[in-house]
Order: structure tokens, then C-alpha cells, then sequence
């Protein structure tokens, strides 16, 4: 079982930002308290109820889990211990931005307290563009973080990174990739930019106040910075994720292969035994339902068609692709000759390779996922309401 963490408070809230997060404010330390005071008897009630499950990888996300005070996550870590059956390989994942996790010993305190690999999000190596994002860090912020975490010994480094940022061309996104590189993490997590309604720079761009690279600009980011990263010893395993051989996020490839999770805290997501809920979103909320021992949320029954449709979207999102054999398997179909016209015409495109009984998504395929998922779902739910054989 895999176990995320979410913790929903940051500093300030980023332009692009549309994650369910809170900036911390005035009365941040009472916040802070109330929410791990919570989250430990959450911890304690799902221990109690499925009676010290097998925990292989844990993650802590946010929002921004760096600014949990030490004291804090020695706290959660000895409860989830207590809890759980955590693996001894376990993984350990802890978001943290650059300017909360420079603090005085804060990086071997969670170190000593468990944390085993650490996602730093340094999102741009220009100032400037660090502005443009409303980032609080600095470039030599995110240095210094990076040298910290060595020192501290954590086993996996990631930096999370943005492309396609307002003004940037892409002479200027490999400028940055190599000073990424130059850093020397395990892993990047490398996220073209996605301006959400309602974001501060989503009305910026509709003013016409900020202009983002033009597509194809965009298009030759994505693709020349995925070479770039490859020759400097990153491979891709999934389509915004990169690492050195041995260093790929355990985590995130147990939700891609589809491990069941549980979510813990404001807005987290459980998918079990063939059922999906969400907590529910504001701190107080959910501070109320655990208080009341009300586990779970509204629970969702997951379908087959919603089951095959997840499974196609996020067996594809990885470099390996999706085994044609668990299509059969889960429907009873043959995928292949269901969608032959299709698979047909992507191939002829270049946009996918098949081999060894796996159909994958080429890089150039990558770009343009949402594209070929969006048509390829018109074709799988029409082929299952379908009776069988026709």
C-alpha cells in the first residue's frame, strides 16, 4: 500500500498555484498544531482499521510539508510506525521549497526522523523568473538547499522544475537545464507551465499582461530538454519525470501502475478495494470529521470502464506503456483489433512504438498525450458498450 500525506499550508501562495493549499498567515504556528495534532489520530484510526497494513512508500505533499515544525514530523513518523507495518526498504518522500528547508538543522532532523528522499521545488534557475512564478526562494536559496540535503544523507534527491514560462524562449530553457544539472539531483520532475482559471497569472495572461512561448516554441522545449536530460545520465521513465538508473520515485510509480493508496489529510485522495473518496477539503472540515471518527468521505464505486479508462491513462503516461494483455484481462477484449485504425494511424505518425506486448507513447507521442487519450477514450468506451464479439 502506498501512503500520502498531504499537507495543505504554504507561505504564500504561488501565481500559478491552483492546489488545495492555504497560505499560512498570521497564527500559522496554532494552524500547525491543530493540523498535526489531527493528523496523528487519523493516523491512529486507519491503523486501527486496517489493522496495520503493509506501508511500502510514504509521501508527504502539500502545499508545503517543510514548513511542519522538526518536533512535528518525528511525531508523525513515530505514529505512522506505531500504526503501520512501514517496509524496512520503505521510501519516504518529503516535499520542501528551498527557503523553509535552508532552516538551522532542519534537513538532518528529518533525516534522523526517517525522511528518505527529499523533492525540492526550485521550480526556475532565473530570479527573475522566480519572481514571475511568486516564488519566495532564490537561486542561491535553492543551492544551498540542494548542498544541505547532501549533507544530510538523504538516499534520493529530486528538483522539481517549469518550462515554459512567460517570456521564455527555449535557448533559455536549456540555460536553465544545465544549471539544473550542474546540482546534481537523482531525479527531476520537469512540468511545462499550465495556467489555471482563476490563478492571478491566468488573469495576467487573458490581460495580455504576461505572453507565454508560442507552441511550437513550447513543443521544442519539451522535446529538446528531454534529449539534454538524457545525455547527462537522466532517463525518462515517465512522460515529466527523469533519473539517474536506480532513482526512479517508487511513489509516484505505484500510483501509475496502479497500487491502491490512502490519503491522509485536507483534500487527500484514497483509492481502495475498487473504491475512490476525498477528504474533505478545509482544515476545519476535516478536523471535525476525524474528531468524529468519520473515515472515508463520500465513497465513489469505481466502475470497469472508469478502472480500464484509468488504467490506459496512467500505464501511458510511463515510458514501459501499457500491456496490452491487461486490457484483455480487465474486459475481456482484444485492444488491439478494438482500436486497430487508431493504433494504426498513430504509428504511422511515429507517435507510438509496440513491443514485447507493450503499446508506449514515443516522446513526440508524449507531447501531445492529452490528444491521444482524449480519442483514444472515444474509442474504448464505444468498444465496451458494445456486446461482446461485435
Amino acid at each position: 500500500m502506498l501512503l500520502y500525506i498531504h499537507v495543505p499550508f504554504c507561505r504564500s501562495r504561488c501565481g500559478y498555484c491552483a492546489f488545495h493549499s492555504f497560505p499560512i498567515g498570521q497564527g500559522g504556528e496554532d494552524a500547525l498544531v491543530r493540523y498535526t495534532e489531527t493528523l496523528m489520530t487519523e493516523i491512529a484510526l486507519w491503523g486501527d482499521r486496517l489493522g496495520k497494513a503493509r506501508v511500502d512508500t510514504v509521501f508527504f505533499g502539500g502545499g508545503t510539508p517543510s514548513l511542519l515544525p522538526v518536533k512535528a514530523v518525528h511525531a508523525v513518523m513515530n505514529r505512522l510506525r506505531t500504526a503501520f507495518d512501514i517496509a524496512p526498504d520503505a521510501e519516504i518522500s518529503f516535499e520542501a521549497n528551498p527557503e523553509s528547508f535552508i532552516k538551522l538543522g532542519y534537513a538532518h532532523e528529518i533525516r534522523k526522523a526517517g525522511i528518505t528522499r527529499v523533492s525540492l521545488g526550485v521550480q526556475s534557475m532565473s530570479n527573475e523568473r522566480l519572481k514571475i512564478l511568486g516564488r519566495v526562494h532564490t537561486v542561491r536559496d535553492a543551492a544551498t538547499a540542494v548542498q544541505l540535503a547532501r549533507q544530510a544523507g538523504f538516499s534520493s534527491l529530486n528538483i522539481d522544475c517549469i518550462w515554459a514560462l512567460p517570456g521564455q524562449r527555449p535557448r533559455d530553457w536549456q540555460e536553465e537545464l544545465k544549471a539544473f544539472v550542474r546540482l546534481q539531483p537523482d531525479h527531476f520532475s520537469c512540468y511545462g507551465l499550465t495556467l489555471e482559471e482563476g490563478t492571478p497569472m491566468a488573469n495576467a495572461a487573458h490581460a495580455g499582461t504576461i505572453i507565454l512561448p508560442p507552441e511550437k516554441e513550447q513543443a521544442t522545449m519539451y522535446l529538446s530538454g528531454a534529449d539534454f536530460l538524457e545525455s547527462q545520465g537522466y532517463l525518462q521513465y515517465e512522460i515529466s519525470n527523469f533519473a539517474r538508473m536506480g532513482f526512479q520515485c517508487r511513489h509516484n510509480l505505484g500510483y501509475w501502475e496502479g497500487t491502491e493508496y490512502l490519503g491522509l489529510g485536507p483534500s487527500a485522495v484514497s483509492t481502495m478495494m475498487g473504491r475512490r473518496w476525498t477528504n474533505p477539503y478545509e482544515p476545519r472540515e476535516w478536523e471535525d470529521a476525524i474528531r468524529e471518527k468519520r473515515l472515508g468521505g463520500d465513497v465513489e464505486t469505481l466502475d470497469m470502464q472508469t478502472r480500464v479508462l484509468e488504467t490506459i491513462m496512467l500505464r501511458l503516461r510511463t515510458n514501459r506503456g501499457l500491456r496490452v494483455k491487461a486490457y484483455r484481462e480487465l474486459t475481456g477484449r482484444d485492444f488491439m483489433k478494438d482500436n486497430r485504425a487508431f493504433i494504426h494511424a498513430l504509428h504511422k505518425e511515429g507517435l507510438i512504438r509496440i513491443l514485447g506486448g507493450y503499446l508506449r507513447l514515443t516522446r513526440t507521442g508524449m507531447l501531445v498525450s492529452n490528444t491521444i487519450l482524449s480519442r483514444l477514450f472515444e474509442e474504448v468506451e464505444e468498444k465496451l458498450a458494445l456486446p461482446e464479439g461485435k
